[in-house]
């Protein structure tokens, strides 16, 4: 599998990344399932994990540290932090205070040392950017942290810490973790082209668009799971954007028999054509959905493929704003005129 350097930081890594948040309660509740998954990928060249203390209450992490020990050295470990791990509002967010007990509670469950890539999963809106950064640059001082990174940040979240980085004289955040598919192109507006400009690497998520992509979702499927039950508006079949997803991924179907590969290198091949793209996150719950996504690494879509799936699916555009990973699509209460 090739590699490519993530950022500025010398640091090189697999086109594909994998995400570890199906390892678990949330996902495969058989550990030894999950290890042998980390394995696998490992084993055909991916050397990126990622993963989040949130994940099923820090199992997930838990999980990655025993299948890392022996082979920590041959892989750039990331993790993130900011999300809510108790009801305790201070455990939480963007903090100093948050974040020195955050990372501690990661590297024990990690079973390491050191976390290659820590990332801040969502902004903190409550919390200077500045005391935010000079509370990871301190991890980094330490030793506990190699580099910095954010998660989900809008383009302007993006250039606020990367300025004030700079007159701080902090560690940066050198990646951006954003959602991006064929059916979420919404990044292409300003967020691809704002990392690029700042020498971040990319590492998107979700090129499946949980499982759209996939074939998992027809117009006679129906949400099971809870977690999927409390997001209809992304899952329920009768509403006219996820019926406009139904037809663009029979479209998208069509392209992909065409080019001889299958949907699901179609929809990741995509994403790794984007030049701001550094490496697509797959999440798979299962060894037999790690073996469909690993070919996707060295699928290279043609122009031609391209261009078709840019008159299918408007660039620049999420079909459905119910499937953007950015919060409530209205102005927060700080940010209303009245």
């Amino acid at each position: 599998m090739e590699r490519r350097l993530l950022g500025r930081t010398g640091v090189s890594v697999s086109p594909l990344a994998l995400g570890a948040m199906m390892f678990g309660a949330w996902g495969n509740n058989d550990k030894e399932a999950s290890v042998a998954i980390i394995h696998r990928a490992l084993d055909a060249g991916i050397n990126f994990i990622d993963t989040a203390d949130l994940y099923a209450g820090g199992e997930t992490e838990e999980i990655v540290g025993e299948a890392l020990q022996g082979r920590r050295d041959d892989v750039v470990l990331a993790t993130k932090f900011s999300m809510p791990m108790a009801d305790d509002p201070n455990s939480r967010g963007g903090s100093r205070r948050w974040i020195v007990r955050a990372v501690e509670g990661s590297l024990r469950r990690l079973r390491t040392d050191y976390i290659d890539l820590y990332q801040m999963h969502r902004a903190d809106p409550d919390v200077d950017i500045e005391a935010t950064l000079d509370a990871l640059s301190d991890l980094v001082h330490q030793g506990k942290v190699r580099y910095i990174g954010s998660s989900t940040y809008s383009a302007s979240q993006i250039v606020e810490a990367q300025e004030a980085a700079r007159q701080g004289g902090f560690q940066r955040f050198v990646t951006e973790q954003p959602p991006y598919s064929i059916l979420t192109r919404e990044i292409e507006q300003d967020v691809l082209p704002t990392t690029l400009r700042h020498g971040m690497g990319t590492l998107t998520y979700s090129p499946l668009a949980a499982g759209w992509l996939s074939g998992s979702w027809t117009k006679d499927s129906s949400p099971t799971s809870p977690a999927r039950k409390r997001m209809a508006g992304r899952f329920d079949m009768s509403l006219p954007a996820n019926q406009r997803k139904l037809e663009v991924v029979e479209q998208l179907a069509a392209v992909a028999d065409e080019a001889g590969i299958s949907m699901i290198e179609l929809a990741i091949g995509f994403v790794l054509r984007h030049p701001g793209v550094t490496s697509a996150i797959v999440g798979p719950r299962t060894m037999e959905q790690l073996e469909s996504q690993l070919p996707a690494a060295d699928v290279v879509l043609s122009d031609e493929v391209l261009d078709r799936i840019d008159e299918i699916a408007t660039p620049g555009v999420t079909i459905n704003p119910e499937d953007t990973s950015y919060g409530e699509r209205e102005l927060a209460t700080q940010a209303r005129r009245r």
